[in-house]
Order: structure tokens, then C-alpha cells, then sequence
């Protein structure tokens, strides 16, 4: 039987990988445009951390085996917050950092046993901007970080955001149990089960009426407007729209509010979003983020800096709906194969391929000896390689 992957696990080709680097490459170049600083936060982490103030539930989480509770980081966001709240604490707000890299998250599969999802992420995080600020800068470089991507208009992408703000002004007259309810049917969709809550009819077509309030954002906005007066999360989302309606359009983006929309990950108290694409077979989400004040303030940030925001884009999703990356960079063209023959040996190619090195020429070494130069130039198929250097004296 063939060997596999560990499920939920990674094994890519190199064509893949050259790819994923290519997207993270690309991404880097936005990051940096708009003033953002690299940064490597580890894979392991105490489980405090890891957990997000109570945001990340502890079976989303790989454990590890160790003296002290420690697990694989299953987001970049809590281990990045963690460091600007200790080791980046004395730098200057806002403070802008960008990452890469891999996580882990713990999954529950069909049949009822665990694997480990593994993804590529790169994104970014500012911290120390408590207003509307914030949003406007991070949607608008997520925006543009969407078109230095090359995703074409058949994906017909989609911003969908919501806000946790927004599901508090639904549920501020509920409490206990039930509120749990409501809240759990609206972020599931569940018309049924709203229905069959213990609760007046009029209520429950209330929260069906919001449940079915998603589409274009200013329609969606002058309905909660109507509903709830100008309370300062409709305001601030108004604004947010009306800077990014007409990029979003040139970007062929289109924008969508839900009220009840929550992501996975419960770390976020304010915006939250995620960008979908139209895949092969069903929707793809190749981005998503929002804002963890609750999170920084956990991390021991000072009230006055208690603020963060952020989002990171899933380099595998992108990478399955990227078609137009360049050939040429995907495929090195300048590989040379060098080769010996009778008269020569391994060490005297090992020293023209240092010679190579130097130049910056990609050069592999065919190891055993050819008989001729004719049996050494159809290797060069099969080892992938456009030039030959032939020794033979």
C-alpha cells in the first residue's frame, strides 16, 4: 500500500511550493508598501496564548506532549499580540506588523476521529488604533493586497462583513439561556429553530426579519438604521462602506453586510470579515480578520493600547484559484546540467559547479559518468535542465 500524508497534513510539489512563495512574495510587497514590519512568531505556544483570552476553544488546539501545556498555534494573531504586548511594548502605536506562516488546527473528521488541518497564512496586525481608523486602513490594503494577487473577475469575490456590535443591539433584550439561542440559530442560519423558540411570535419574525437582512451594504445599513436609530456601529460602518464602495468596484469586489455573521473564531469584538471567492465547486474563503480589542487587553496591553485589528490571507485557498502567476517564475529556465565523461570525474564537475554557483546559474550535477556527449544531452529531460556543460579531459 502506498504511503500517505498524515491527514490534513501538507505534501506539496515543487511547483506548489514555488508557488505558495510567489503568493507570499507578492503579498510582502503590498505589506511593506503600507509601512508594516516582518515578523516570526513561534509555532509553539504556552496554551494561555494559544487560546486567545477564551476566543480559540481549547479542541481547535494540537497539544503537545510536554512539562507545561503547550500546542501548535492553530492562527498567527494571539502568538503576534502576545509579543507586541511584551517584547514590542515600548515601541510607538500604531505599530504594524505583517507574518507567514504555517498552522495547525485540530478537526473533528467525518467518521468521528482527529486530524490535523495544516495551512499556509500571511497576513497582517495593528495595534493601538481604538476608532474606525483602523478598518479603513486594514480593509483598504486588504483590497489592494487582492489586486496585486491577479484574481480575476470569474471568481466573482465577495467582502462579507458583519459586526459583533451588531449582534449585541439584536440581542440586547434577551438574557441567560435564551440569548445563547438566538444567537447560535441566527449565526447558523436556522429559521426553524428560531421558530420554535419559547418566545412571542412577533419576537421571533423580528429575528427572522434580521436573519434574512444580507446584501449590498447600503441597502442593508438604511434597514438597520430604521430598526436601531444611528447607534455608533451603524454610523461607523456607513463610513466604512463609503471608502471602500468605490475601490471594491474597481476591483470588481463586490460588498456585502451581514448583521449575523461570526466567524469561527470567537477572539473578535467589533468588525469581522471575510473575503470568499467562487471556486471550482463551492465558495472558498482565501481571507478573513477583524477586531480583537478583548484579545490585546488579555495580553496585558494598557487600556489607552488595549486595540488591535488584522487579517491573513489562507496561501493554499489562493494558490488553487491562481492561474495567471507567471510560467517563467515557476519554472527555472537557466538550469544547466553538467556532466563528465571517461576522461574527467565527479570532483572536476563539483569544481565547475562552484564556478557556476558564483555566477548565480543554477547547475546539477549528473553524479555517474556518461560515455558520451550524445547519452549526456538526453538527460537533460528527464533532470529538467536547458544547458549542458560536458568534461571530458
Amino acid at each position: 500500500m502506498a504511503l500517505q500524508p498524515a491527514a490534513g497534513a501538507r505534501d506539496l510539489i515543487p511547483q506548489q511550493v514555488k508557488k505558495n512563495q510567489e503568493i507570499t512574495k507578492r503579498l510582502a510587497e503590498v505589506y511593506k508598501l503600507w509601512g508594516y514590519e516582518e515578523v516570526s512568531p513561534p509555532r509553539i505556544e504556552r496554551l494561555d496564548t494559544l487560546t486567545a483570552g477564551g476566543g480559540i476553544a481549547n479542541e481547535d488546539i494540537v497539544r503537545l506532549v510536554a512539562d507545561e501545556p503547550l500546542g501548535l498555534r492553530p492562527e498567527l494573531t494571539a502568538s503576534i499580540a502576545r509579543s507586541a504586548c511584551t517584547r514590542l511594548k515600548t515601541r510607538e502605536r500604531p505599530l504594524r506588523l505583517w507574518a507567514s506562516g504555517t498552522t495547525f488546527e485540530s478537526r473533528v473528521a467525518a467518521g468521528g476521529g482527529i486530524y490535523i488541518e495544516e495551512n499556509l497564512q500571511s497576513g497582517v496586525e495593528l495595534f493601538g488604533v481604538k476608532n474606525i481608523s483602523a478598518e479603513l486602513e486594514l480593509l483598504s490594503l486588504l483590497l489592494e493586497s487582492l489586486f496585486k494577487l491577479e484574481i480575476d473577475s470569474s471568481h466573482k469575490t465577495k467582502l462579507l462583513l458583519g459586526n459583533t456590535c451588531l449582534m449585541d443591539l439584536v440581542l440586547e433584550n434577551y438574557e441567560g439561556k435564551i440569548r445563547n439561542k438566538i444567537k447560535h440559530n441566527l449565526i447558523d442560519y436556522n429559521k426553524i429553530g428560531l421558530e420554535d423558540l419559547e418566545i412571542d411570535i412577533e419576537k421571533v419574525n423580528g429575528l427572522i426579519s434580521i436573519l434574512e437582512m444580507r446584501g449590498p451594504a447600503s441597502e442593508i445599513i438604511n434597514k438597520l438604521k430604521e430598526k436601531y436609530g444611528e447607534e455608533e456601529p451603524i454610523r461607523d460602518l456607513a463610513r466604512l462602506f463609503k471608502q471602500l464602495e468605490p475601490i471594491a468596484e474597481e476591483k470588481g469586489v463586490i460588498l456585502q453586510l451581514d448583521p449575523t455573521f461570526q466567524p469561527h473564531f470567537e477572539l473578535y469584538n467589533g468588525l469581522v470579515f471575510q473575503l470568499v471567492c467562487e471556486g471550482k465547486s463551492s465558495p472558498v474563503v482565501i481571507a478573513r480578520g477583524g477586531r480583537y480589542d478583548k484579545l490585546v487587553a488579555s495580553c496585558g496591553a494598557k487600556s489607552s493600547e488595549a486595540a488591535g485589528a488584522g487579517f491573513s490571507f489562507s496561501i493554499d485557498a489562493i494558490r488553487e484559484q491562481i492561474t495567471t502567476i507567471n510560467k517563467d517564475i515557476l519554472v527555472d529556465n537557466n538550469r544547466t546540467l553538467i556532466t563528465y565523461g571517461p576522461q574527467s570525474s565527479l570532483e572536476d564537475a563539483m569544481v565547475n559547479q562552484r564556478e557556476l554557483h558564483k555566477n548565480g546559474i543554477t547547475a546539477v550535477l549528473e553524479l555517474d559518468c556518461c560515455n558520451t556527449l550524445e547519452e549526456a544531452r538526453s538527460l537533460l529531460p528527464a533532470r529538467n535542465c536547458q544547458h549542458i556543460k560536458w568534461l571530458n579531459n
